[in-house]
């Protein structure tokens, strides 16, 4: 399942942050490549414990905490806290997929990969090339979205970026550990919320269907949840 969130970060937030990383220490890649993913890589990132990096990751997480369609879609148990690339100049992340198991060793943190996103940072209109391509069961899908949206998708999947032949491609990437690890499971939650929030928002808060769907939902995921 693909979800793309619109305007993650308005307009006037995707400013600032880029305001910021315009002027960031950006460090190779490659530096925190697994060991089949190193010859595949080639962009720039800010390493983990920059501050900016950490400042603005902490404004992502307050966001993403506040996004009905993210905690609907991701039920987010642990989140890796985000970094932050840059591609340019031919830079592409050749096809592979994320490490299953990730550690925060600064947080004590460990967490299993169930979802990863990828928040767009650059009007897609001041670079060539950079989408994201993610295989699925019906083929590869091509994700080149608006500065502040950002696409939440399988870790399961193999997926590559595309080499930016103009301008600079920046984005914030990070890794969501959901309480349905089950990714079946959890796309029938998720259509399940959308239709009781849809129907809810034409009907009374007591009425007696959307009380059942409700029940159903909460029944269904305390039988699949893990946390």
């Amino acid at each position: 399942m693909l979800i793309v969130i619109d305007n993650l970060l308005d307009e006037g937030e995707v400013a600032r942050f880029r305001e910021q990383l315009d002027q960031a220490s950006w460090i190779d890649g490659a530096v925190t490549a697994g060991t089949r993913s190193f010859t595949v890589k080639q962009n720039r990132q800010l390493a983990e414990d920059d501050p900016l990096a950490v400042a603005l990751g902490n404004r992502i997480l307050h966001r993403l905490g506040t996004n009905a369609l993210f905690l609907s879609a991701a039920l987010p148990e642990k989140i890796y806290p985000p970094k932050f690339n840059l591609y340019q100049d031919g830079g592409h992340y050749g096809t592979h997929v994320d490490s299953a198991i990730m550690r925060v060793a600064a947080a004590d943190l460990t967490l299993r990969t169930d979802l990863s996103a990828t928040l767009f940072l650059s009007d897609p209109a001041d670079y060539d090339g950079g989408e994201l391509l993610i295989e699925g069961a019906f083929g590869a899908q091509e994700v080149k979205l608006a500065a502040g949206d950002m696409v939440l998708y399988p870790s399961s999947s193999l997926h590559r970026v595309n080499p930016v032949t103009r301008g600079q491609r920046i984005a914030s990437f990070f890794w969501i550990q959901s309480a349905v690890p089950d990714e079946a499971a959890r796309a029938l939650l998720f259509d399940l919320d959308q239709s009781i929030q849809s129907l809810s928002a034409g009907a009374s808060a007591s009425h007696p269907e959307i009380e059942r769907l409700t029940h159903i939902y909460h029944n269904l995921l305390r039988r699949w949840a893990q946390v």
